[in-house]
């Protein structure tokens, strides 16, 4: 009779996996010819891709009229996607390296793909800021860097510095923490290739890998301090991101309350996202349903429905500090996010971040595939909206009515915003083709089998 420990470690791999099944189902979707589906799924999300950058290159040659930035909505799309594809890349860290010290199993089938989840969005982030400057060509402006304009340095108190140490700190620290974890499957894919070029490839990336027990010690001291140095990025990079508002005087932004309340709604969004990803890669990838199951998925849930749950306490946080504050200039700003202009953006926010997400107390909801999936689409939607919500209604009615103004994004702005999805997609498909989409070594540790 198995223990309970035992039961509970078997319910992770479904089918009474032996380790050599593991490899094989894993590798081998790195090895075979991809399918018509997938190749129609690639070039459905290259065709965006090639969308974005058209769109993106005409910004960058015409110039930033084309987007619907204006006086006095300064900060647009770029912005508030910015903050959306940073926010997706949450789930990731927190998924590998958090759940990781705490030594958490569950992790171990969707940590990898969570991971390469992380970076591409990060990617994806990087590029709207460039593109708000107006002129990326001069970015490396932003960079603290001796040079020869002599005292003419980077101003340190810009946010928009704080962005380029944030963002530059959390890509550098999960691309090493990504690519570490893979090494011992870079080697098992070199010694499994048949073509010489693979191998060659592979065996670069594996640097050398031979399974010793000097290199899984060394490996795994290396994977601990990254993931000890990954933990607090989770905290810091979004706290940095929500100083661009709360440094601010501006009413609706400056608020003590952002960094644990982004904090909270990038790992939300994250999560939305992995589901999503993971509900596409079981249904693409069959052989992925033993080791990708539903108390996989259900776990991830409970998070979405814990994380929503502080998002709308976060929501009400700010509606309740504006009444009590007593400032005319806070009860206005909040007032007209509920009933202004643009008070349908705050609805769609607080039923696809708040109310929805709440459909996940029923156990029949949290392990359904098509009822996760829809969720898991509505909560980025809201997360969108709730960073729309936050810069577009603060700025377009300020402390003086002379200076009251609207946005209405142009086909630029739903250009840049449609197509980065295009570039996420396409690095994700492309992934998915050419590195181990499942942790093969950490998933062999909670095989169980029958003796």
């Amino acid at each position: 009779m198995n223990s309970p420990h035992k039961e509970k470690q078997s319910s992770l791999i479904l089918g009474n996996k032996t380790l050599k099944q593991i490899t094989e189902d894993i590798s081998v979707l790195t090895e075979k010819i991809p399918g018509v589906r997938y190749l129609l799924t690639l070039a459905g999300a290259k065709t965006l891709f090639i969308f974005y950058l058209i769109v993106m290159g005409t910004i960058v040659v015409v110039g930033m009229g084309l987007m619907a930035v204006n006086h006095p909505v300064g900060w647009g799309v770029d912005i508030i996607n910015l903050v959306f594809w940073i926010g997706i890349g949450h789930a990731g860290t927190l998924i590998s390296a958090i759940l990781f010290l705490f030594r958490q199993k569950w992790r171990t089938s969707i940590a990898r793909t969570a991971e390469a989840m992380t970076v591409f969005a990060v990617m994806t982030a990087a590029l709207f800021p460039l593109l708000h400057t107006g002129r990326p060509w001069l970015a490396y402006w932003l960079l603290p860097y001796p040079n020869q304009r002599g005292s003419l340095w980077v101003n340190f108190r810009s946010p928009l510095l704080w962005d380029v140490f944030a963002i530059s700190t959390y890509a550098t620290v999960s691309i090493v923490f990504w690519y570490v974890g893979m090494v011992p499957d870079l080697a098992t894919l070199r010694d499994r290739a048949t073509n010489k070029v693979r191998k060659f490839i592979y065996g670069i990336l594996s640097l050398g890998w031979r399974g010793t027990a000097r290199h899984w010690s060394h490996y795994e001291m290396t994977y601990m301090i990254l993931a000890a140095i990954s933990t607090p990025l989770v905290l810091s990079v979004h706290s940095v991101i929500s100083f661009d508002f709360a440094v601010a005087s501006l009413p609706g932004w400056h608020t003590t309350i952002f960094p644990p309340y982004f904090v909270a709604g990038a790992i939300f969004s994250g999560f939305g996202m992995v589901v999503t990803l993971m509900c596409l890669v079981r249904v693409f990838v069959p052989q992925f349903k033993d080791y990708i199951t539903i108390n996989h998925m259900e776990a991830m849930n409970k998070i979405i429905m814990v994380t929503g749950m502080l998002v709308g306490y976060a929501y009400l946080s700010e509606l309740f500090i504006a009444w009590y504050s007593g400032s005319p200039y806070e009860q206005f700003a909040f007032k007209n996010r509920i009933t202004g202009p643009y008070a349908w953006s705050y609805w769609i926010m607080m039923s696809c971040n708040v109310i929805i997400p709440q459909l996940f107390w029923f156990k029949k909801f949290r392990r359904s595939i098509p009822v996760m999936f829809v969720v898991s689409i509505l909560v980025n939607v809201g997360m969108w909206f709730e960073r729309y919500v936050i810069v577009v209604t603060s700025l377009h009615r300020d402390f003086l009515p002379a200076n009251w103004g609207s946005f209405n994004m142009t086909f630029y702005d739903f250009g840049a915003l449609i197509g980065s999805f295009g570039m996420f997609l396409t690095l994700f498909l492309l992934y998915m083709r050419t590195l181990p989409a499942i942790s093969i070594a950490e998933v062999k540790p909670t095989a169980v089998h029958k003796e």
